[in-house]
């Protein structure tokens, strides 16, 4: 399979300005002190949350070089930046695999809404059971190449998460799949997990307007989950910090994912909080019948703090850091813990 693919920040020069810039190997090559590129620059020029970088799309020292990578799935398909791919389905050992697949057979599969989901889930997991193996599942919501992650590469070098696949036109992962529902196939049989997390990149599209957002894609991956006969769990996105009254509580993002958009029945984890935000938060669920299409449980979520500092973690959530908005990473703790009591357990239902 394919390695983890590099990623290398350097500085280029504009005029007379100097600026940081992304380059991605497996598209555009090395490069090296002297070259001329061809640079995009539009997250630096609409000011958007990517860090501060340019991102270099061409190097006119490699013109004409043809990748050199196995397998002919290709992703970013059509653009000047499509780019080769192996993935799992279009490898011989694994197709008998997909072709006698039946059921996840209660596999868990926790879904989330932001990147920044990922590694509070991952460390209170691993730091509650050091054994269990984890599978990221990264979709195409939020930002392509998965090496544009620090997060994801911190949590591989610490041993949290165990492999990454990268589905739909997300790529650059351990393993590459096509959708979803193959994905969620090599995280279960092929790599015999013990837990798949499945969120999208960094950098989640909003445009503040009930359907317009890329975590949508909660509703329908869920819903393949438990048509595969898997255990659904859906974070929720909780928070009293976030100054936009529409993220107060429990996001409306969540409310409208699970109260409009899904067809099934998934598991939902609260995390326990000072009387007066649980009961807001319960209020909005019952406001939304969540509740009665749902299973709702409640959980206690803080010992997440000593899961962070056990592995020397400082994750932040749109700039927050944990001290800064305590219980979103309550909620990640709360979900967590669920899971790993499900884990130890070995309930068929919960």
């Amino acid at each position: 399979m394919q390695k983890y693919k590099k990623m290398t920040i350097v500085k280029v020069k504009v005029g007379k300005e100097f600026y940081k810039a992304v380059n991605y190997v497996d598209i555009t090559g090395k490069v090296m002190i002297g070259d001329v590129v061809v640079l995009n620059t539009t997250a630096i020029d609409l000011d958007l949350g990517t860090g501060g970088y340019h991102f270099i799309i061409y190097n006119m020292k490699l013109k004409n070089k043809h990748s050199k990578k196995d397998g002919h799935i290709i992703k970013l398909r059509y653009t000047p930046l499509q780019i080769k791919c192996k993935t799992v389905e279009e490898e011989n050992k694994y197709k008998k695999i997909f072709e006698k697949f039946s059921s996840l057979d209660n596999f868990i599969v926790v879904v989330g809404t932001l990147h920044s989901m990922l590694a509070p889930i991952a460390c209170m997991i691993k730091w509650l059971k050091p054994d269990v193996k984890i599978s990221y599942i990264m979709t195409d919501g939020g930002a392509l190449p998965i090496q544009f992650s620090n997060t994801v590469r911190e949590l591989k070098n610490k041993c949290i998460i165990n492999n990454t696949i990268t589905i739909g036109h997300s790529f650059g992962g351990d393993y590459e799949c096509i959708n979803i529902y193959t994905g969620l196939i090599t995280s279960k049989s092929v790599l015999k997990s013990d837990v798949a997390i499945v969120t999208m990149g960094p950098g989640i599209v909003g445009t503040g307007t009930k359907y317009g957002f890329s975590g949508t894609e909660q509703a329908y991956i869920i819903d393949a989950v438990n048509k595969f006969k898997g255990v659904s769990f859906a974070v929720p996105r909780i928070s009293f910090s976030d100054s936009r009254k529409r993220h107060k509580g429990v996001s409306h993002h969540t409310l409208t994912v699970l109260s409009e958009l899904m067809y099934s029945k998934t598991n939902i984890v609260l995390p326990r909080l000072e009387k007066e935000k649980l009961e807001y938060i319960i209020n909005q669920i019952r406001s939304y019948n969540i509740d009665k299409k749902h299973n709702i449980f409640l959980e206690d979520g803080q010992e997440i703090k000593k899961a962070f500092e056990f592995y020397n973690i400082d994750v932040t959530t749109m700039g927050r850091h944990f001290s800064e908005d305590k219980e979103y990473f309550y909620t990640l703790g709360a979900v967590a813990k669920k899971i790993v009591k499900y884990l130890n357990n070995n309930f068929t239902n919960i």
